[in-house]
C-alpha cells in the first residue's frame, strides 16, 4: 500500500482501463482502492489483450454486472474517470452510439472519449459534435484523443477539428506518449486554453519509436513514469491541477511472465504519486 505521506496524491491518479489488461470491472475497482487510486477508466467489454484468460464478461449486455460493478464504486470509494471504447468512423454514425453513451451515463461515468478514423476534417468535427451532444444530453463532457499513425495524427489537428466541431462540450484528451511522439511539446500545451485539456492519461516510453509498431507498443508495451525519456514533469506543469492524471500503462509482456496486475501497477502508481510530490515542491 502507499505510504501516508502519498495519500493525496494517490488520489488523484485514476488507473486506465487498458493498464489491467482485461480484468473484470468488480475486480478492477477493489484493485484501483488497494493502490489507494480513486479514479478508474472504464470500458463497457475488454478489447485488450487477455494474458490472465479472464472469464468474458460486458456491462453492456449485464445488467447485473452493471449493478455489482456500481456497488463496487460505493464500497470502495472509488469513482468512474472516463469511459472508453468509443470510436467515430468514417461511414458510420456517431448517433449509433446513443444506446453505449446512455450506459455510460448508468454507471456514473462522468467523461467519455472518442478517436476518430475519418480522414475528412469537416466530416469529422460534425460528427464530433454530435458525439459532444449526445454526451452534453446525459450529463457527461466529451474528449476526443489524437494519436499518430490516424488522421488527427497531432496536437495542431486535434485542436484543429475540435475548432470545426464548434461544440463547448468537446475538449481534448491529452496522451503524454502520444503528444511527444508525434513532436509536440509540453510548452505547446501550456499554450492551450485550459477549457481545451479535458483529460490527461501518462506513461513512459523512449521518445525514439523501438522495432515493435506504434499501435503494438501504445496497447502493449508502455513503461512506468520514470523509466523511460518523456518529460512528464514538463507536462503535468502545463496541464491543470484539477484533472486526474490517469495513468496509462499496458504491460503485456510482464503479465506473460506471471506479474499480477497488482504487481505491475503498484511500481507505477507509485512513480506517479512521486512526479505529483515533485510538481509541489
Amino acid at each position: 500500500m502507499p505510504g501516508d505521506d502519498d495519500v493525496d496524491h494517490t488520489d488523484r491518479i485514476g488507473i486506465e482501463f487498458i493498464s489491467v489488461l482485461g480484468l473484470p470491472p468488480v475486480a478492477f475497482v477493489a484493485l484501483a482502492a488497494e493502490l489507494g487510486c480513486r479514479h478508474i477508466g472504464i470500458a463497457l467489454a475488454p478489447f485488450t489483450a487477455n494474458p490472465h484468460r479472464y472469464e468474458a464478461w460486458s456491462l453492456r449486455d449485464s445488467a447485473t454486472l452493471r449493478r455489482d460493478f456500481r456497488q463496487a464504486l460505493v464500497d470502495h470509494a472509488v469513482a468512474p474517470s472516463v469511459g472508453e471504447g468509443f470510436l467515430a468512423w468514417p461511414d458510420k454514425p456517431v448517433s449509433d452510439l446513443a444506446g453505449d453513451l446512455d450506459l455510460m451515463a448508468e454507471l456514473g461515468v462522468p467523461l467519455v472519449n472518442i478517436v476518430s478514423l475519418d480522414p475528412d476534417l469537416d466530416r469529422a468535427g460534425a460528427e464530433l459534435a454530435t458525439f459532444a451532444e449526445l454526451a452534453r444530453a446525459r450529463g457527461m463532457r466529451a474528449t476526443v484523443e489524437f494519436l499518430p499513425g490516424l488522421p488527427m495524427a497531432d496536437l495542431p489537428t486535434a485542436v484543429e477539428v475540435v475548432r470545426r466541431s464548434g461544440h463547448s462540450n468537446l475538449a481534448l484528451l491529452i496522451d503524454a506518449m502520444h503528444v511527444f511522439r508525434s513532436g509536440g511539446t509540453a510548452a505547446d500545451v501550456a499554450a492551450l486554453d485550459p477549457s481545451l485539456i479535458g483529460y490527461l492519461q501518462v506513461c513512459d516510453v523512449p521518445l525514439a519509436q523501438p522495432a515493435m509498431s506504434y499501435g503494438d507498443e501504445a496497447r502493449n508495451e508502455r513503461r512506468i513514469p520514470g523509466e523511460g525519456e518523456l518529460p512528464l514533469l514538463d507536462l503535468l506543469h502545463a496541464v491543470p491541477r484539477d484533472l486526474v492524471v490517469g495513468l496509462e500503462t499496458p504491460m503485456l509482456s510482464k503479465a506473460e511472465a506471471g506479474l499480477s496486475p497488482r504487481d505491475v501497477l503498484a511500481p507505477a502508481v507509485a512513480a506517479t504519486a512521486a512526479l505529483l510530490r515533485q510538481l509541489e515542491s
